[in-house]
């Protein structure tokens, strides 16, 4: 409000002695801060009587009620961007799920089943059923044959 420091006071504290003198110095300071006392009062009664006539109160209520709801509506905006995005992306799954059994059928799946269930060398061996692989012997050589298995451990 007013701009004065502490060289102002003195100054204007050094000019009061000296016009008004030091008998009456202490009187005048108590009636100048009434007179500012009560002027600070009928100002701050002013300023309510004003605010209530234009609604001050309501005003800044009705602001911040404003503020609240453009924050709820872009809020709201937000959600529903984000659950068409989450619908978005259900629908693609299913649509990529819904596909993946015609494209079993385009392609030959039974043969593919067939080909990763077939043991190794069966087909090269010309047996036709993989149960018959019990029945195929294996060539051994005679030195075998003859040695008598040893066992490994303690002897008796």
């Amino acid at each position: 409000m007013f701009d004065i420091g502490f060289p102002e006071l003195l100054l204007i504290s050094v000019v009061a002695l000296v016009v008004i003198g030091p008998e009456k110095l202490p009187e005048t300071v108590r009636t100048v801060a009434l007179w500012i006392g009560r002027l600070k009062r009928s100002l701050s009664n002013i300023r309510l009587e004003l605010e209530n006539e234009i609604g001050a109160d309501e005003i800044r209520q009705q602001l911040h009620n404003e503020n609240i709801m453009k924050e709820l509506s872009d809020t709201k905006s937000e959600l529903e961007d984000i659950i068409q995005n989450a619908d978005n992306s259900i629908s693609d799954a299913k649509n990529s799920l819904k596909s993946i059994p015609s494209q079993l059928a385009n392609s030959s799946a039974d043969e593919k089943i067939e080909d990763t269930l077939e043991p190794a060398g069966v087909a090269e061996s010309g047996i036709e059923n993989p149960t018959e692989l019990d029945a195929v012997e294996t060539p051994i050589d005679d030195q075998s044959k003859d040695a008598a298995p040893k066992f490994s451990g303690s002897s008796t």
